[in-house]
């Protein structure tokens, strides 16, 4: 489902990172450790492209997205990669369902309403349809992201750091619904964290050191 050789991504002559090769099957579930500095976040962006690689490949579902052009890309990030971000990134002008079927739209699908509500329903967010986002809880906004990643049934889920900020009780849930999303939509799942409190939950695993080269 998902597969990379060779990755390395340069910012500059100081400061560059080669990644290990990955193949993840679909369905299964992925942990990106590491401390900051090794390079978690700048793989995530790689692999939901939003970097370009300096060199190697990446392919999902058989298709080298590193070799798209930009409107070619935005269109299957659109469609096959969910993406959860550190921040939830929502538009405030607009209300919790206005948001999600922004994403729909985006990504040139039909805006399905009755789609959106089932996934805020099984998120516990059935009372916040028409709320606007700065009125919601932060563990309310980070579940309306997970919606988000989700709505357009992806077959790649990257989610950056989502229990950094989380007390013990905060973290299992997120994680557990993260888990239980994905298996309900046979997606791949991928956490990049430096939340060791997630080690026992994942059995693939991927440590990251930090890595400089010259290039």
């Amino acid at each position: 489902m998902l597969q990379t050789q060779g990755l390395k991504f340069a910012y500059n002559s100081n400061l560059s990172f080669s990644f290990p090769d990955m193949e993840c099957k679909e369905g299964s579930h992925w942990l990106i450790l590491g401390q900051s500095g090794c390079g978690k976040t700048t793989l995530l962006h790689i692999l939901g492209g939003m970097r370009k690689p300096t060199s190697g490949l990446i392919s999902i579902n058989g298709m080298e997205i590193n070799k798209m052009d930009e409107a070619t890309l935005d269109n299957f990030r659109g469609g096959h990669i969910g993406v959860i971000f550190q921040q939830p990134h929502l538009i405030n002008a607009i209300t919790v369902e206005e948001n999600l079927l922004a994403a729909q739209y985006l990504a040139q699908k039909k805006q399905d309403k009755k789609r959106v509500r089932e996934l805020l329903e099984k998120l516990n967010l059935s009372a916040k349809l028409k709320v606007r986002p700065k009125r919601l809880s932060q563990g309310e906004q980070q579940r309306v992201s997970i919606a988000r990643a989700l709505i357009n049934n992806p077959v790649l889920v990257l989610a950056d750091e989502p229990t950094s900020s989380l007390d013990d009780d905060n973290c299992k849930e997120v994680v557990d619904l993260l888990l239980e999303q994905s298996k309900e939509h046979n997606a791949t799942l991928i956490i990049v964290t430096h939340d060791n409190r997630l080690k026992s939950l994942f059995e693939n695993q991927i440590e990251l050191t930090p890595s400089k080269q010259e290039y």
